[in-house]
């Protein structure tokens, strides 16, 4: 191995050490590990539960399961949001069946308890039947923590985690010239997978899949390793930048015509493609130029807050042990897989893409095509397989997560070799295994 080969491309202020752990298939196929993980690691971190636009008004609900968890997110009157077990302290019943309702009072589908929106028990049948007297206001739903970053509304199960702005940094101050505050959720998808929930989390810790995987990409996003910055914090989460608005350094892209869609992209903004012939690699800081230039009249309120580089680059954000989050200057996807109840071969993947609101732009296009710009344009659940899209470039992640699974559970596999590149996803699985095993 040269030399060169060796520089590592994580930066020098964002760089933790690994210890170079194992990392045998029991995490992805063992019942064992999964309640492991249900024990030790599910409890001891934040959860988005879902976004401020679902909870606008007092009584408004959204539920969240998780594996065998199930939690609500509920509108209270001073305009705060609440968390509770969505599980009635009579006899354990679901409160709440449905993904968002809204409701005067919360009550019990089987012996008809009531509780008043705080969580509170204010009605039950023969309430004189009681040894201990009326359990009206003595008794109340088990509730969590819960806060709210921009448009998100998360939940936690441990008193001891952080607070969310510590727990989530440095996201929040890394992200904020992006205004996500009042940011539309337009697509919002979900799939069953057969697969392990970290077979994916893996995929999004690395990029080295990006030429096999997502060829059509390097047209406009540069996946060259030298231009790719990987970070790793503290905290556990990590980060990666990717030069948009530039063809990948991985073929010789700059010495010819800008291709497709880069050239599409540089029109939308007024640069001349063809000004751009044998220098293609140039394009990027051109449309840095316009968007600064152009930005404002065209609606895009917060260009004049961000850096030049979140103007055209991609900031892949993955927060341990499960939530990513993906931004490029007019998008925001949130991509997440969570586990199955049961099955640790299975799991369950969200894909959330949310827009900056424009004025007048009624339309966005996103990873299943143009939607209208509005809350929840499109929401469906289906099964990973059946034909239905979550996102041309999800599909192709989840395309190898069952067969990836299938070969986890050879005997021929002795465990990942992995490259320097690959640092975030060694590192990904030694705070599992301090954090699931205690180690």
């Amino acid at each position: 191995m040269n030399a060169e080969s060796k520089v590592s491309r994580y930066s020098p202020d964002f760089d933790q050490p690994v210890r170079g752990d194992a990392i045998t298939a029991d995490r992805y196929i063992s019942k064992d590990w999964m309640d492991l993980e249900i024990r030790n690691l599910w409890p001891k971190v934040w959860h988005l539960g879902g976004v401020l636009a679902d909870l606008e008004d007092e009584g408004d609900i959204v539920r969240h399961n998780f594996a065998k968890e199930s939690v609500i997110l509920v509108k209270q009157e001073d305009g705060s949001v609440r968390a509770f077990y969505n599980s009635c302290p009579h006899r354990g019943n679901r409160l709440i069946l449905g993904e968002t309702t809204s409701v005067p009072a919360i009550t019990c589908g089987y012996h008809g308890w009531k509780y008043d929106l705080d969580g509170t028990l204010i009605q039950v049948q023969d309430p004189d039947d009681f040894e201990s007297g009326n359990p009206c206001g003595r008794v109340h739903l088990s509730e969590l923590r819960c806060e709210t970053w921009g448009p998100f509304v998360f939940w936690c199960m441990d008193d001891d985690v952080p607070p969310l702005a510590e727990w989530l940094a440095p996201f929040p101050e890394r992200l904020a010239g992006y205004g996500l505050e009042n940011w539309v959720r337009v697509l919002n998808v979900s799939a069953d997978c057969e697969f392990n929930w970290k077979i994916i989390r893996d995929n999004f810790n690395e990029s080295y899949h990006l030429p096999t995987i997502h060829p059509e990409l390097a047209t406009f996003i540069n996946d060259g390793l030298p231009d790719t910055l990987f970070e790793m914090y503290p905290s556990g989460h990590n980060a990666m930048w990717m030069k948009g608005h530039q063809a990948t350094t991985r073929k010789d892209y700059a010495s010819g015509e800008v291709p497709t869609p880069l050239d599409a992209i540089a029109q939308a903004w007024g640069v001349d493609p063809a000004a751009y012939k044998g220098r293609t690699d140039e394009v990027r800081a051109a449309i840095v130029e316009a968007k600064r230039r152009l930005g404002a009249e065209r609606g895009y309120a917060n260009y004049d807050q961000m850096t030049d580089q979140q103007l055209v680059d991609y900031f892949h954000c993955t927060l341990f042990p499960n939530l990513t989050i993906t931004m490029s200057p007019e998008q925001c996807q949130i991509l997440r897989t969570e586990p199955h109840p049961t099955d640790p071969e299975k799991c369950v993947f969200q894909h959330w893409c949310l827009y900056p609101p424009v004025p007048g732009m009624t339309e966005v296009e996103t990873p299943v095509g143009p939607l209208p710009l509005r809350h929840d344009a499109l929401k469906r659940h289906s099964v990973y397989g059946d034909g239905v899209s979550v996102g041309y470039v999800a599909d192709q992640d989840l395309s190898i997560g069952t067969s990836q699974q299938q070969g986890l559970n050879s005997r021929g596999f002795k465990g990942c070799l992995l490259p320097l590149q690959e640092k975030r996803v060694q590192r990904f699985h030694e705070l599992l295994n301090d954090m699931v095993l205690g180690q």
